[in-house]
């Protein structure tokens, strides 16, 4: 325990040393830019740095982007900001860096493995430096959270959207789909200010917004398979249940049905899983909630994954300024538009999910490995997402998923890998072999040990599945798989 307070210390002292930087920086009258992640850890991240630089009257701009390129550091050296944050960003490219950028004045807010060494100059807050696993424990949007409450302590309201962001990173990995580590406390911050509201229910989508079986449709974490992204299949799952959808002229939502209602939609839900053969779906049916409770009800917003999803949505579907402007508090305009947005990113999922689903080769099985070949299809930007989904449903969970899909007008092939715990605890690191074998196909690839991704030349994506694949063999197998 005195190790692990010593590590959080640790980690406290360089967010300080970080909100002091930025304070220089708003003295000498800088103008910060700040690039951040399109996914929702990403963009709740900017959301928060973004809203503690305005309230100290900071000049400063906002850029999200896929990842950080030759192309995006040029742009970054051509301008000359007198401020560089990279949040969500920047750990995995510390070595295309460090040859442009100079140093004085650049700033990390990360969360991801450090793959190659950091240039000691470089001030990273990152808690895989102090021994923290940046996977389970704390996202970027809590890096950002931490570093903003220093810069001044009435940031302590920016903890919900922290929350938001870790859940969207898919951190809730303790006890029922609990929020454990630097994450706890960042929860214990936001109850603290009557901000945030914890308890277990059944993890439907839109649990707050959705009639039931629009909720039931549109959950895919848990994946249900027939159901997810059939409202037809949903309401007839329902109605056999014998489950009042409405209550005189209205739909009835997840909050509105009895504690029985629920045990028994549960236990349903639970053996059909079962009759499938996915286990693992069955345990997640119930977990623990996050209901921000100053939001309005019956709205995006008030559900802490829910909220997630709007912001991941945001930045998959090329809007992410959307995204960050609610962080950041504009839940008028910007949350209207939000909420198409959202529509169509989940019917885009849908999709792309009914695609895969179509033909058996679509989703093929090598000896170590699942692969998803997105072809022309399935859009970049999404591939994330869709790995996501897909890695918890697997018919053998027990191999990591990798996903892939054009990018860059053909030129490259994005790639998401997905894993288990399990297979982490087995010796699978999804970022280290990511990063072995782009850098052998004359790419680049990163991550954490349990979700990770690349950018590959098209030319190359053949040799590089079949390295994956060799080298998650290896892992299993205890052996060295190199650096």
């Amino acid at each position: 325990m005195a190790s692990d307070n010593q590590q959080i210390s640790s980690f406290f002292e360089v967010a300080s040393a970080a909100s002091k930087a930025i304070l220089e920086a708003i003295k000498s009258d800088a103008t910060i830019y700040l690039y951040s992640h399109l996914d929702a850890d990403g963009i709740a991240a900017a959301g928060v740095i973004g809203k503690a630089l305005y309230r100290l009257n900071a000049r400063f701009r906002i850029r999200i982007t896929q990842w950080v390129d030759e192309k995006l550091v040029s742009e970054i050296f051509e301008e000359k900001p007198q401020m560089i944050i990279f949040v969500d960003l920047g750990t995995e490219f510390a070595s295309l860096l460090r040859n442009k950028v100079s140093v004085s004045n650049l700033l990390i807010l990360d969360h991801h493995q450090i793959i190659e060494a950091l240039p000691q100059d470089f001030l990273c807050v990152n808690p895989h430096i102090f021994g923290i696993d940046g996977s389970k424990n704390i996202s970027s949007s809590g890096v950002a959270y931490f570093v903003a409450k220093a810069l001044d302590p009435v940031n302590v309201d920016l903890a919900p959207i922290a929350v938001v962001g870790a859940l969207g990173d898919l951190q809730d990995k303790y006890e029922q789909r609990m929020l454990g580590g630097l994450n706890q406390k960042i929860v214990e911050d936001a109850e603290r200010e009557g901000l945030l509201a914890v308890e277990k229910d059944l993890l439907f989508f839109g649990r707050e917004t959705r009639p039931i079986h629009k909720a039931l449709a549109s959950t895919t974490s848990p994946f249900i398979p027939e159901i997810s992204g059939s409202e037809e299949k949903s309401l007839d799952f329902l109605m056999k249940l014998g489950i009042p959808l409405k209550h005189d002229d209205r739909w009835r939502a997840l909050r509105d049905l009895s504690e029985d209602e629920k045990r028994k939609l549960c236990s349903a839900l639970a053996d059909y899983l079962l009759s499938k053969g996915l286990r693992f779906e069955a345990s997640n049916l119930i977990g623990h909630v996050y209901t921000l409770t100053r939001e309005e009800p019956w709205t995006p917003t008030r559900d802490g994954r829910e909220f997630a999803v709007l912001l991941n949505a945001t930045g998959r579907m090329d809007k992410p300024g959307l995204g960050v402007a609610i962080c950041m508090g504009d839940k008028g305009l910007a949350l209207e538009e939000a909420n198409k947005v959202l529509e169509d990113y989940r019917r885009n999922i849908s999709k792309y999910l009914k695609w895969i689903m179509e033909e058996p080769d679509r989703l093929k099985e090598l000896e170590n490995i699942y692969v998803v070949c997105g072809e022309d299809f399935i859009e970049d930007k999404m591939i994330g997402a869709i790995s996501s989904i897909l890695s918890t449903s697997l018919p053998n969970t027990e191999k990591p998923l990798i996903a892939y899909g054009k990018a860059n007008e053909g030129r490259i092939m994005k790639v998401s890998a997905r894993t288990t715990d399990l297979m982490v605890s087995k010796g699978v690191n999804l970022g280290k072999i990511m990063q072995i074998a782009a850098e052998k196909c004359l790419g680049k690839g990163g991550g954490h040990d349990i979700a990770a991704g690349a950018q590959i030349p098209v030319e190359n994506i053949d040799l590089f599945i079949k390295l994956v694949n060799e080298l998650v063999g290896k892992s299993l197998a205890g052996e060295d798989i190199g650096s």
